[in-house]
């Protein structure tokens, strides 16, 4: 059996697409549950649930995706955990993905898929989904470089949730830290770009800085922990402001944006200010004891 589990907070449109895109699916010989896990949210998604018959709702009282991933992971009985976001939309074949890679390769013990913007219309692509497209969800690099893959698109088999423990909390970077524990324990992620979710771009300027904010605070707590912590931070700070220029040759080389020329101007317009945007919150952290400040913004979308 596979176990699909959604993290849910306040987007009853977005899990009724998320759900209508995973409902049916084939998983070769492996049956499949869905479980979504409601974290605090203004209503119960009762409703949205109701139209899918089998899916299963349950609450997580304890605030963060990672502790709603767990209460997922507690009420199900698969031997292969799937996770996906309530915003994406699985891609047809994505239950059959997962369960083939796990079936023909036994070395394969977690698995981090594709994830790509999903345009509204490809051909006109806007600010954030130009943008995005190419800076958001690496999950290939992610893997190759970080040793981790993004919750939005992840599958384990159960063994290793079970040696590696669960998601941590908001204070942290919880697929980061999780993928990195599993790694650390013998456990590496493996890509598998057939295992395909696509995720809609942030609405505007003020939702993508706000999730920026949150890895701002993640990486400032691990970067002041080591030798020399608050002087890597400065360095770090200091090499944001520049970082755009460096990463033109990178859009201009890009595959995943659409638009053409005007699209990849259109991503350059927000790297330059998403990344002065960064450079700008990451100054005051320079001085300060903790970055909780930042870290608790996620929660004000809902």
């Amino acid at each position: 059996m596979i176990s699909v589990i959604i993290p849910y907070f306040n987007q009853p449109e977005f899990l009724a697409r998320c759900l209508a895109s995973v409902c049916g699916q084939a998983a070769g010989a492996h049956s499949v549950e869905i479980i979504v896990v409601d974290n605090g949210s203004r209503q119960l998604p009762q409703a949205v649930v109701a139209g899918f018959p089998g899916v299963q709702l349950a609450q997580e009282p304890t605030p963060g995706p990672g502790p709603a991933r767990n209460r997922g992971v507690a009420l199900s009985r698969g031997e292969i955990l799937a996770f996906i976001d309530t915003d994406c939309v699985a891609a047809a074949d994505w239950l059959a993905a997962i369960a083939r890679r796990f079936d023909s390769d036994p070395r394969a013990m977690i698995l981090g898929g594709d994830v790509q913007i999903l345009h509204v219309d490809p051909a006109r692509p806007t600010f954030n989904e130009a943008y995005e497209a190419e800076f958001s969800f690496r999950n290939q690099h992610y893997i190759a470089a970080q040793n981790f893959a993004v919750t939005a698109n992840l599958a384990m088999r159960r063994a290793v949730f079970e040696a590696v423990g669960g998601f941590g909390g908001i204070g942290i970077a919880e697929d980061r830290d999780w993928g990195q524990r599993a790694s650390a324990k013998g456990y590496p992620t493996l890509w598998e770009p057939a295992m395909r979710a696509d995720h809609p771009a942030r609405s505007g300027f003020t939702e993508l800085a706000r999730k920026w904010d949150r890895h701002t605070a993640h990486d400032f707590e691990t970067t002041v922990a080591r030798p020399l912590g608050r002087l890597r931070w400065v360095l770090r700070t200091a090499a944001m402001v520049g970082s755009p220029f460096a990463a033109i040759p990178r859009v201009l080389r890009s595959g995943r944006i659409k638009g053409g020329a005007v699209g990849k101007l259109m991503a350059l317009v927000i790297l330059v200010r998403i990344r002065l945007y960064r450079a700008r919150s990451m100054v005051p952290l320079i001085f300060a004891r903790d970055a909780s400040r930042l870290s608790g913004r996620w929660r004000d979308q809902g």
